[in-house]
Protein backbone atom coordinates (compact mmCIF):
# COMPACT_ATOMS: atom_id res chain seq x y z
CA UNK A 1 0.00 0.00 0.00
CA UNK A 2 1.58 3.11 -0.89
CA UNK A 3 1.40 6.42 1.12
CA UNK A 4 -2.13 7.79 0.15
CA UNK A 5 -1.05 11.43 1.74
CA UNK A 6 1.92 11.73 -1.45
CA UNK A 7 -0.58 10.11 -4.03
CA UNK A 8 -1.35 11.37 -7.22
CA UNK A 9 -4.57 11.64 -7.67
CA UNK A 10 -5.36 13.22 -11.02
CA UNK A 11 -8.90 13.04 -12.07
CA UNK A 12 -9.27 12.03 -15.98
CA UNK A 13 -11.26 14.85 -17.96
CA UNK A 14 -13.91 12.80 -19.61
CA UNK A 15 -14.90 11.08 -16.15
CA UNK A 16 -15.34 14.30 -14.57
CA UNK A 17 -17.49 15.97 -17.10
CA UNK A 18 -19.68 13.07 -17.15
CA UNK A 19 -20.57 13.40 -13.83
CA UNK A 20 -20.13 17.52 -13.56
CA UNK A 21 -23.19 16.98 -16.51
CA UNK A 22 -24.80 14.77 -14.95
CA UNK A 23 -24.91 17.08 -11.46
CA UNK A 24 -26.12 19.86 -13.71
CA UNK A 25 -28.60 18.11 -14.97
CA UNK A 26 -30.21 17.35 -11.90
CA UNK A 27 -30.12 20.77 -10.36
CA UNK A 28 -32.40 21.52 -13.91
CA UNK A 29 -35.04 18.29 -12.53
CA UNK A 30 -33.92 15.68 -14.99
CA UNK A 31 -32.49 12.54 -12.86
CA UNK A 32 -28.98 11.57 -13.24
CA UNK A 33 -27.58 8.11 -14.38
CA UNK A 34 -26.13 6.54 -10.83
CA UNK A 35 -21.98 6.71 -11.19
CA UNK A 36 -21.79 4.19 -7.36
CA UNK A 37 -23.91 1.36 -7.08
CA UNK A 38 -23.77 0.85 -2.91
CA UNK A 39 -21.98 3.73 -1.45
CA UNK A 40 -21.21 2.64 2.30
CA UNK A 41 -20.82 5.96 4.65
CA UNK A 42 -18.67 5.34 7.45
CA UNK A 43 -19.35 7.73 10.67
CA UNK A 44 -16.57 7.35 12.99
CA UNK A 45 -18.83 8.76 16.03
CA UNK A 46 -22.23 8.43 17.74
CA UNK A 47 -25.49 9.98 15.96
CA UNK A 48 -26.08 13.33 16.18
CA UNK A 49 -22.91 14.58 16.21
CA UNK A 50 -20.97 16.81 13.60
CA UNK A 51 -19.68 14.12 12.08
CA UNK A 52 -23.14 12.34 11.77
CA UNK A 53 -24.88 15.51 10.39
CA UNK A 54 -22.28 15.69 7.51
CA UNK A 55 -22.64 11.90 6.83
CA UNK A 56 -26.69 12.31 6.53
CA UNK A 57 -26.53 15.41 4.46
CA UNK A 58 -23.75 13.27 1.96
CA UNK A 59 -25.82 10.29 1.89
CA UNK A 60 -29.28 12.72 1.12
CA UNK A 61 -27.85 14.89 -1.25
CA UNK A 62 -26.03 11.93 -3.58
CA UNK A 63 -29.38 10.29 -3.71
CA UNK A 64 -31.71 12.98 -4.30
CA UNK A 65 -29.42 13.80 -7.67
CA UNK A 66 -29.02 10.13 -8.88
CA UNK A 67 -25.62 10.23 -8.31
CA UNK A 68 -25.32 6.70 -6.59
CA UNK A 69 -28.19 4.01 -6.38
CA UNK A 70 -28.34 4.31 -2.83
CA UNK A 71 -25.94 5.41 0.07
CA UNK A 72 -25.44 3.66 3.65
CA UNK A 73 -25.03 5.64 6.99
CA UNK A 74 -23.13 3.04 8.89
CA UNK A 75 -22.12 4.61 13.24
CA UNK A 76 -18.66 3.24 14.35
CA UNK A 77 -18.06 5.59 16.94
CA UNK A 78 -14.86 5.06 19.75
CA UNK A 79 -11.72 6.91 20.95
CA UNK A 80 -12.04 10.06 19.04
CA UNK A 81 -13.26 7.96 15.55
CA UNK A 82 -10.19 6.25 15.58
CA UNK A 83 -12.21 3.00 16.23
CA UNK A 84 -13.98 3.61 12.88
CA UNK A 85 -10.56 4.53 11.14
CA UNK A 86 -9.48 1.35 12.31
CA UNK A 87 -12.13 -0.24 10.32
CA UNK A 88 -11.21 1.63 7.51
CA UNK A 89 -7.73 1.01 7.38
CA UNK A 90 -9.20 -3.15 6.72
CA UNK A 91 -11.73 -2.40 4.29
CA UNK A 92 -12.00 -3.78 1.14
CA UNK A 93 -14.88 -1.93 -0.90
CA UNK A 94 -13.66 0.61 -2.88
CA UNK A 95 -17.34 1.90 -2.74
CA UNK A 96 -16.68 3.47 0.99
CA UNK A 97 -16.05 6.55 2.41
CA UNK A 98 -15.56 7.89 5.94
CA UNK A 99 -15.73 11.24 7.66
CA UNK A 100 -13.52 12.77 9.54
CA UNK A 101 -12.05 16.29 10.71
CA UNK A 102 -9.25 17.55 12.86
CA UNK A 103 -10.25 15.87 15.96
CA UNK A 104 -9.76 12.55 14.46
CA UNK A 105 -6.12 13.88 13.39
CA UNK A 106 -5.26 14.74 16.98
CA UNK A 107 -7.27 11.58 18.30
CA UNK A 108 -4.90 9.85 16.46
CA UNK A 109 -2.05 11.27 17.93
CA UNK A 110 -2.95 10.96 21.42
CA UNK A 111 -4.59 7.36 21.68
CA UNK A 112 -1.27 6.60 19.93
CA UNK A 113 -3.73 4.34 16.63
CA UNK A 114 -2.13 1.68 14.85
CA UNK A 115 -4.28 2.88 12.24
CA UNK A 116 -3.37 6.35 10.56
CA UNK A 117 -4.36 8.05 7.55
CA UNK A 118 -1.55 6.83 5.93
CA UNK A 119 -4.04 4.18 5.80
CA UNK A 120 -6.43 6.30 3.57
CA UNK A 121 -6.73 8.25 0.28
CA UNK A 122 -7.57 11.38 0.62
CA UNK A 123 -10.93 12.29 -1.24
CA UNK A 124 -11.81 15.83 0.04
CA UNK A 125 -12.42 18.20 2.33
CA UNK A 126 -16.03 19.41 2.57
CA UNK A 127 -16.70 22.04 5.13
CA UNK A 128 -15.38 23.66 8.33
CA UNK A 129 -16.16 26.28 11.03
CA UNK A 130 -13.50 28.60 12.61
CA UNK A 131 -13.14 28.58 16.15
CA UNK A 132 -14.08 31.64 18.78
CA UNK A 133 -12.64 33.00 22.02
CA UNK A 134 -14.75 34.48 24.48
CA UNK A 135 -14.96 35.62 27.74
CA UNK A 136 -17.60 36.25 30.37
CA UNK A 137 -19.13 39.77 29.05
CA UNK A 138 -17.80 41.75 32.14
CA UNK A 139 -14.33 40.14 32.01
CA UNK A 140 -11.40 43.15 31.47
CA UNK A 141 -10.00 41.23 28.60
CA UNK A 142 -11.19 43.29 25.59
CA UNK A 143 -9.29 41.54 22.90
CA UNK A 144 -7.26 38.46 22.45
CA UNK A 145 -3.91 40.06 23.21
CA UNK A 146 -4.90 41.21 26.71
CA UNK A 147 -6.11 37.75 27.68
CA UNK A 148 -2.70 35.71 25.99
CA UNK A 149 -0.75 38.46 27.52
CA UNK A 150 -1.96 37.83 31.09
CA UNK A 151 -1.13 34.02 30.58
CA UNK A 152 2.10 34.67 29.88
CA UNK A 153 2.16 36.65 33.07
CA UNK A 154 0.33 34.30 35.83
CA UNK A 155 0.57 31.06 34.00
CA UNK A 156 -1.89 28.66 35.07
CA UNK A 157 -4.23 31.26 37.29
CA UNK A 158 -5.39 32.07 33.65
CA UNK A 159 -7.90 29.11 33.02
CA UNK A 160 -9.26 28.77 29.69
CA UNK A 161 -11.94 26.11 29.02
CA UNK A 162 -13.38 24.43 25.86
CA UNK A 163 -13.82 20.22 24.60
CA UNK A 164 -12.01 16.75 24.98
CA UNK A 165 -8.17 17.45 25.59
CA UNK A 166 -6.33 17.24 22.36
CA UNK A 167 -9.06 18.44 20.41
CA UNK A 168 -9.42 21.69 18.34
CA UNK A 169 -10.28 23.85 21.10
CA UNK A 170 -7.32 22.65 23.18
CA UNK A 171 -5.22 23.25 20.32
CA UNK A 172 -6.01 26.77 19.39
CA UNK A 173 -5.36 27.59 23.29
CA UNK A 174 -1.74 26.08 22.64
CA UNK A 175 -1.27 27.73 19.39
CA UNK A 176 -2.23 30.78 20.60
CA UNK A 177 0.39 30.72 23.43
CA UNK A 178 3.10 29.14 21.31
CA UNK A 179 2.72 31.85 17.91
CA UNK A 180 3.06 34.56 21.29
CA UNK A 181 5.96 33.80 21.88
CA UNK A 182 6.02 31.63 24.94
CA UNK A 183 8.76 29.20 24.01
CA UNK A 184 7.56 25.11 22.83
CA UNK A 185 8.91 23.42 26.34
CA UNK A 186 6.53 26.34 28.49
CA UNK A 187 3.33 25.85 26.82
CA UNK A 188 2.01 23.02 28.85
CA UNK A 189 3.46 24.29 32.45
CA UNK A 190 1.80 27.89 31.26
CA UNK A 191 -1.82 27.06 30.08
CA UNK A 192 -4.19 25.80 32.67
CA UNK A 193 -7.22 24.40 30.12
CA UNK A 194 -10.30 22.61 31.62
CA UNK A 195 -11.79 20.42 29.44
CA UNK A 196 -15.77 19.64 28.86
CA UNK A 197 -17.32 16.84 27.53
CA UNK A 198 -20.15 19.63 26.19
CA UNK A 199 -20.71 22.85 24.68
CA UNK A 200 -23.07 23.20 27.51
CA UNK A 201 -21.27 22.21 30.28
CA UNK A 202 -18.42 24.72 29.09
CA UNK A 203 -21.03 27.84 28.61
CA UNK A 204 -21.93 26.92 32.26
CA UNK A 205 -18.46 26.70 33.52
CA UNK A 206 -18.26 30.44 31.61
CA UNK A 207 -20.99 32.04 32.60
CA UNK A 208 -20.88 30.86 36.63
CA UNK A 209 -17.57 32.98 36.56
CA UNK A 210 -15.68 29.27 37.07
CA UNK A 211 -13.06 29.83 34.04
CA UNK A 212 -11.56 33.02 32.78
CA UNK A 213 -11.82 32.02 29.04
CA UNK A 214 -13.53 29.87 26.37
CA UNK A 215 -13.15 28.55 22.95
CA UNK A 216 -15.78 26.43 20.62
CA UNK A 217 -16.78 26.54 17.36
CA UNK A 218 -18.57 29.83 16.47
CA UNK A 219 -21.80 28.37 16.29
CA UNK A 220 -21.76 26.76 19.81
CA UNK A 221 -21.08 30.54 21.49
CA UNK A 222 -22.76 33.27 18.98
CA UNK A 223 -26.31 32.93 20.35
CA UNK A 224 -24.89 34.32 23.85
CA UNK A 225 -21.83 36.70 22.27
CA UNK A 226 -25.24 38.27 20.49
CA UNK A 227 -27.13 38.38 23.78
CA UNK A 228 -24.19 40.20 25.57
CA UNK A 229 -23.75 37.46 27.65
CA UNK A 230 -20.60 36.77 26.92
CA UNK A 231 -17.91 39.16 25.04
CA UNK A 232 -15.59 37.46 21.47
CA UNK A 233 -12.34 38.44 21.60
CA UNK A 234 -11.59 36.67 17.93
CA UNK A 235 -12.16 34.07 15.79
CA UNK A 236 -9.67 31.57 14.28
CA UNK A 237 -10.49 31.62 10.63
CA UNK A 238 -8.84 33.24 7.92
CA UNK A 239 -11.84 35.73 7.51
CA UNK A 240 -13.76 36.92 9.98
CA UNK A 241 -17.20 34.70 10.60
CA UNK A 242 -20.41 35.68 8.89
CA UNK A 243 -22.41 34.82 12.52
CA UNK A 244 -20.43 37.11 14.18
CA UNK A 245 -18.98 39.76 11.11
CA UNK A 246 -17.59 42.06 13.77
CA UNK A 247 -15.42 39.88 15.58
CA UNK A 248 -11.46 40.31 14.25
CA UNK A 249 -9.64 37.24 13.37
CA UNK A 250 -7.05 36.24 15.58
CA UNK A 251 -4.58 37.09 12.88
CA UNK A 252 -6.15 40.31 12.20
CA UNK A 253 -4.91 40.80 16.03
CA UNK A 254 -1.64 40.68 15.35
CA UNK A 255 -1.09 36.58 16.33
CA UNK A 256 -0.47 34.70 13.43
CA UNK A 257 -2.47 31.64 13.86
CA UNK A 258 -5.66 30.60 11.49
CA UNK A 259 -7.07 27.33 12.55
CA UNK A 260 -10.84 25.70 11.60
CA UNK A 261 -12.96 22.66 12.99
CA UNK A 262 -12.85 21.47 9.33
CA UNK A 263 -14.75 17.89 7.88
CA UNK A 264 -13.87 15.86 4.78
CA UNK A 265 -13.91 12.36 3.99
CA UNK A 266 -11.49 9.62 2.98
CA UNK A 267 -11.48 6.28 1.35
CA UNK A 268 -9.58 2.94 1.79
CA UNK A 269 -6.20 3.16 1.20
CA UNK A 270 -6.24 0.04 -1.23
CA UNK A 271 -8.47 2.47 -3.32
CA UNK A 272 -5.80 3.92 -5.94
CA UNK A 273 -6.32 4.88 -9.85
CA UNK A 274 -9.50 4.47 -11.10
CA UNK A 275 -11.25 3.97 -8.20
CA UNK A 276 -10.04 6.89 -6.32
CA UNK A 277 -10.93 9.29 -9.60
CA UNK A 278 -14.97 7.56 -9.05
CA UNK A 279 -14.61 8.82 -5.44
CA UNK A 280 -13.05 12.06 -6.32
CA UNK A 281 -15.79 12.79 -9.11
CA UNK A 282 -18.58 11.40 -7.05
CA UNK A 283 -17.66 13.94 -4.72
CA UNK A 284 -16.96 16.83 -6.68
CA UNK A 285 -20.41 16.71 -8.32
CA UNK A 286 -22.27 16.56 -5.12
CA UNK A 287 -20.43 19.77 -3.71
CA UNK A 288 -20.48 21.83 -6.81
CA UNK A 289 -24.86 21.01 -6.82
CA UNK A 290 -27.02 23.61 -6.09
CA UNK A 291 -28.38 20.72 -3.33
CA UNK A 292 -25.53 20.93 -1.60
CA UNK A 293 -25.05 24.56 -1.60
CA UNK A 294 -28.68 25.00 0.58
CA UNK A 295 -27.24 21.81 3.00
CA UNK A 296 -24.10 24.31 3.92
CA UNK A 297 -26.75 27.33 4.40
CA UNK A 298 -29.19 25.67 6.27
CA UNK A 299 -26.21 24.26 8.12
CA UNK A 300 -24.46 27.35 8.95
CA UNK A 301 -21.53 25.06 7.32
CA UNK A 302 -18.59 27.39 5.55
CA UNK A 303 -17.85 25.73 2.19
CA UNK A 304 -14.34 24.42 2.35
CA UNK A 305 -13.97 22.13 -0.56
CA UNK A 306 -10.66 21.22 -1.39
CA UNK A 307 -10.30 17.83 -3.71
CA UNK A 308 -7.64 14.68 -4.37
CA UNK A 309 -3.63 16.19 -4.21
CA UNK A 310 -4.43 19.69 -2.68
CA UNK A 311 -6.20 17.60 0.04
CA UNK A 312 -3.70 14.84 0.24
CA UNK A 313 -0.94 18.16 1.03
CA UNK A 314 -3.35 19.70 3.59
CA UNK A 315 -3.92 16.57 5.32
CA UNK A 316 0.18 16.00 5.57
CA UNK A 317 0.38 19.43 6.78
CA UNK A 318 -2.72 19.17 9.49
CA UNK A 319 -0.88 16.09 10.62
CA UNK A 320 2.29 17.93 11.51
CA UNK A 321 0.69 20.93 12.95
CA UNK A 322 -1.16 19.27 15.41
CA UNK A 323 1.46 16.60 16.56
CA UNK A 324 3.90 19.46 17.57
CA UNK A 325 1.15 21.54 19.04
CA UNK A 326 -0.16 18.46 21.35
CA UNK A 327 3.74 17.97 22.35
CA UNK A 328 3.86 21.53 23.58
CA UNK A 329 0.58 21.39 25.25
CA UNK A 330 2.46 17.81 27.10
CA UNK A 331 -0.46 15.32 25.74
CA UNK A 332 2.22 13.50 23.45
CA UNK A 333 5.93 12.57 23.59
Amino acid sequence: MGNPLTRSAVVAAASFMAVAVAACGTTDGGAADASIDQLEIIVPADPGGGWDQTGRAMQQVLQDLDLVSSAQVVNVPGAGGTVGLAQLANERDPETLMVMGLVMVGAIETNQSQATLADTTPISRLTEEPLVVVVPADSPYQDINDLVDDIKARGQSVSVTGGSAGGADHILAGLLLREAGVAANEVASQLNYVPYSGGGESLAALLGKKVDAGISGVGEYAEQVKAGRLRALAVSGAVPSAALPDVPTITDSGIDVVLTNWRGVVAPGTVEGEEADRLVDLVTAMAESDNWQETLETNNWADAFMAANEYGEFLESEVGTVRATLQDIGLVQ
